[in-house]
């Protein structure tokens, strides 16, 4: 969807040009957001050719002067780089709002890094690549509400969000739904498997159970009621939903997937201590 005619873009910088860089300059762009108001630092240099084909954008290999006119600073790097590109940006953007949607790194850190306290992480994840994610969001309190509101604009074209109030929530938020997929996929590939063994094509039951997650979420997305009574739902006593459902039980799925996701949110933490300083 297209952003409103009365929509003021910011001036915006990107600091790496990969894919969920890549995911949000496009859905700007397709907004309006004209390649004029765009700057992008990415070092490597088939990305930077990538960017010039599919956008139009022309890329630089390093910092420099031209950031300073930046009034939003994305920050879509790799976290274990992050401190060496902030201090080599730093003087040409202090200034700006920086948005970070590097995983792991605690806006306290890039508030010292840059010399600002204008800082609002996000935590986005995979299927914002085709404006389907949902993003965690947490703004530092020198964050003003019409900073906020930038933000959401610059996210609008990746999916949903949510701004959480305590910045430690955002682990949670990694561990729900920023590794979320990669459940999605797992579970995906284990009734696929079981589709075959039943004796369907990898085919059948490929289109059989992504159809069934699509469905299934979407049910939920619309439905006022709970996940639990969904499920009550279409399961009968002694019935084929039930036997597997007992099957489940038996294993304690339940208690080892809820111990899965406290592990992605304790790696969450043990990253934010390791990647700052």
């Amino acid at each position: 969807m297209s952003a409103p005619a009365a929509t003021r873009f910011p001036e915006i910088a990107f600091i790496g040009g990969g894919n969920m860089a890549s995911a949000i300059l496009g859905g700007l762009i397709h907004q309006g957001l004209p390649i004029s108001q765009i700057e992008v630092v990415e070092p490597w240099e088939q990305a930077r050719a990538a960017l010039q084909q599919q956008f139009g954008v022309v890329a630089q290999a390093s910092a420099g002067p031209k950031l300073e006119r930046a009034e939003v600073v994305v920050w879509a790097i790799k976290p274990q780089n992050f401190k060496e590109a902030a201090l080599a940006t730093e003087g040409h953007t202090r200034h700006a709002l920086h948005l970070s949607v590097a995983a792991g790194i605690r806006s306290s850190s890039i508030a010292r890094w840059l010399g600002s306290e204008q800082v609002v992480r996000a935590m986005p994840n995979t299927p914002a690549l085709i404006g389907q994610g949902i993003s965690g969001l947490y703004a530092r309190p020198a964050v003003t509400a019409a900073q906020r509101q930038l933000v959401e604009l610059v996210m609008a074209s990746t999916g949903e969000h949510l701004w959480v109030q305590e910045e430690a929530q955002l682990d949670a938020v990694t561990a729900l739904s920023g590794s979320g997929p990669a459940y999605v996929f797992y579970f995906l590939e284990a009734m696929v498997q079981a589709g075959v063994d039943m004796g369907l094509s990898a085919e059948q039951s490929e289109q059989l159970a992504i159809s069934t997650f699509a469905g299934a979420s979407e049910l939920a997305r619309r439905s006022h009621e709970s996940p639990a009574v969904l499920r009550e739902r279409v399961t009968s006593k002694g019935g084929t939903t039930y036997a597997a459902l007992e099957s489940m039980r038996g294993a304690e799925l339940d208690r080892h997937f809820i111990a899965a996701l406290r592990a992605a949110q304790a790696r969450a933490h043990e990253l934010g201590d390791a990647c700052g300083d």
